[in-house]
């Protein structure tokens, strides 16, 4: 018999030595993460839940690619510049791209909310020398995303949320 891994329903993995892995982050514990992140956040009226391990917490709203609704999920912006966020769709290495990537490609403009407050901005996907400077910004700072990409084929989406224009034109 060939040695091989035989994953069960994304969760488990059990490899050629017969060992079984669990991976944790499915669907469900990335809505409960949110959910306990965003729990703590409403509870302390926004003084906790807005930092983790030094890292700056951002509630994201976007429009639903399918059903068009609003949906929010809780992300680490991992660098600011000039007033722009920097989020990176790891999913934690996982296979597929996180649903709140597909919801920016295809409509960008999102709301951001933080300790500060919430406002409008457009969500632009890095490409070329700008992704390559901000990977190596973000790794250099903490290597997790290292892991996390060592566990994929795919290449994690680096995404900017700049502040919309007409949001500072104050709506003229």
């Amino acid at each position: 018999m060939a040695a091989a891994s035989l994953v069960l329903s994304g969760a488990c993995t059990i490899g050629e030595n017969g060992g079984v892995a669990v991976s944790m982050w499915n669907n469900f514990t990335f809505k409960l993460a949110n959910w306990a992140n965003r729990t703590a956040i409403r509870c302390s009226g926004d003084r906790v839940g807005w930092i983790h391990k030094g890292t700056p917490i951002i509630e994201l709203t976007m429009t639903g690619r399918r059903s068009g609704e609003p949906r929010t999920t809780l992300l680490s912006a991992v660098a600011e510049r000039d007033g722009a966020f920097v989020v990176i769709g790891s999913r934690w290495g996982d296979s597929k791209h996180p649903a709140w990537f597909l919801n920016m490609r295809d409509n960008p403009s999102v709301t951001v909310r933080n300790r500060s407050g919430a406002r409008q901005m457009t969500a632009r996907l890095t490409e070329g020398d700008e992704r390559a400077e901000l990977w190596a910004l973000v790794t250099a700072k903490d290597d997790h995303y290292l892991r996390f990409q060592a566990r994929t084929d795919r290449q994690f989406p680096i995404v900017m949320l700049e502040p919309a224009e007409d949001a500072e034109a104050g709506g003229s």
